[in-house]
């Protein structure tokens, strides 16, 4: 793909075969721009950088169509127009920081408190949940235990104003296996110290499965031993990022449902790149994950 996260946040026929009939039909629930949602006791959402080619008033009303509620990853300006089709900005991108540079290292934390305290008000006042921000890529002379004080110390600049609106900062954890080569938050551990030493409920992990899978594994029971710190999910297709089908490692009906069973009322937001028709696929892991 020409495309990729990085760029958005920062400036197929055998998959088919490989669902089964289950497929068949969710395809054609989604090509028809059927609700293919009847559970709904998780509140999936979709990001909108891996949906890019599509207009975004289409997109908002094909995602709409399906019976999702939400939206994520949308920069402040497109907030109000999700909203026109009844559709909440789940996680808001705030320019706060950015991957390769973020609250691991000190000579950005001016920028990323700036934009986090003043657009938290404004995440609030348009009902948007969740804001994002990074862990930064590695720096000379900054080591694990400095990078969590670090971030520790940037976090702790906007819990106040966090808590008061209650709009929750949500810190990635990325691979730096394949996507994100040098990213510092890529490991669930490193992560959970920052949120110990924050100890805000308004600061938490937003853990990207996807991510995670590629660098540790035993992705159920590391969201489970780690539940009170994470406060976001993304998912993806491993290996390649693509749908939640069966031409991947992953159970994600078995993810989803540990995960809903855990009394879980966040979003649940797909992040994978469509090699198929973009609302088709998207429509067939919706319809996977509403378990």
């Amino acid at each position: 793909m020409d495309i990729t996260r990085r760029d958005v946040l920062t400036t197929a026929g055998g998959a088919a075969l490989a669902l089964g009939a289950g497929a068949t039909r969710i395809a054609a629930a989604g090509a028809a721009g059927e609700n293919v949602v009847s559970k709904a006791r998780l509140k999936q959402s979709v990001c909108r950088w891996c949906y890019e080619k599509v207009e975004f008033r289409t997109f908002c009303k094909g995602v709409a169509d399906l019976g999702l509620t939400a939206i994520d990853l949308l920069r402040e300006e497109d907030w109000s127009v999700a909203k026109e089709y009844g559709l909440t900005c789940s996680m808001g991108s705030v320019r706060a920081g950015s991957i390769p540079d973020g609250l691991n290292d000190p000579a950005n934390h001016d920028e990323i408190v700036s934009a986090l305290t003043s657009a938290i008000p404004r995440a609030a006042k348009a009902g948007v949940p969740n804001v994002i921000v990074f862990f930064g890529n590695r720096r000379p002379n900054i080591d694990d235990e400095q990078a969590v004080r670090n971030c520790t110390d940037a976090l702790g600049k906007v819990v106040k104003v966090a808590e008061e609106h209650e709009v929750t900062v949500c810190v990635e954890l990325l691979n730096s296996k394949v996507d994100h080569e040098g990213y510092q938050g890529d490991h669930t551990p490193f992560g959970v110290q920052v949120m110990k030493a924050v100890g805000s409920p308004r600061v938490k992990l937003l853990y990207d499965i996807y991510h995670m899978q590629i660098m540790e594994g035993d992705v159920i029971r590391t969201i489970t031993d780690n539940w009170d710190y994470i406060g976001h999910f993304h998912t993806g297709g491993v290996p390649g990022r693509h749908e939640l089908d069966g031409t991947q490692e992953l159970q994600w009906d078995a993810i989803a449902r540990a995960i809903v069973d855990k009394g879980y009322t966040g979003y649940f937001a797909h992040e994978f790149i469509p090699t198929r028709e973009p609302l088709t696929s998207l429509g067939e892991a919706v319809q996977l994950c509403d378990v």
